[in-house]
């Protein structure tokens, strides 16, 4: 094989077109798209205000803490695609085992984490959506159903890289 971790493959020229085709780096760019969706939706329609009181509020359930979780991990998950993305870029470049280890470890750590962490968010989600009163939630709804939607999605996606990196 390619020694511990394809450390006997390092070096050699980068080729962007057989790069994007690599199937983690196909589902690392998917896996960001999901979570930009999902904190973009909460960011821009998560919050609203009644006619009578101006204070916003969040549209699951009046519950702060999914809104909070939705966009926490989001955005963590987007910068962590960010992160991992260039790691895949200069990754045939490291010649180092321990490096090429720790970095292989990291990914599966960090997908197996997310894989969770949206599971719980899928259903926090969820949860509260069923609990908000329709009348309450007049222009957000199609945005808080593509969070979940996307962060339904977004637990296959992380589930994928786990896989992939393990």
């Amino acid at each position: 094989g390619g020694g511990a971790y394809g450390a006997a493959k390092a070096g050699g020229a980068f080729d962007l077109v057989r790069f994007v085709q690599q199937p983690q780096v196909l589902a690392r760019i998917v896996s960001a798209v999901f979570a930009l969706i999902v904190f973009a939706c909460l960011v821009g329609d998560g919050y609203m205000s009644q006619p009578e009181d101006p204070r916003l509020f969040c549209i699951f359930n009046h519950n702060e803490d999914a809104c909070r979780y939705g966009i926490g991990i989001g955005v963590l998950a987007f910068l962590a695609c960010i992160f991992f993305f260039m790691v895949d870029v200069y990754f045939p470049q490291i010649s180092n085992t321990t490096d090429r280890k720790y970095l292989v470890l990291a990914d599966l750590g960090f997908s197996g984490v997310w894989t969770f962490l949206w599971f719980i968010g899928f259903c926090f989600l969820t949860n509260q959506w069923s609990w908000a009163r329709a009348e309450e939630v007049y222009i957000g709804a199609d945005s808080a159903r593509a969070a979940i939607t996307f962060s339904f999605f977004s637990i296959f996606s992380w589930g994928l890289l786990l896989t992939f990196a393990y």
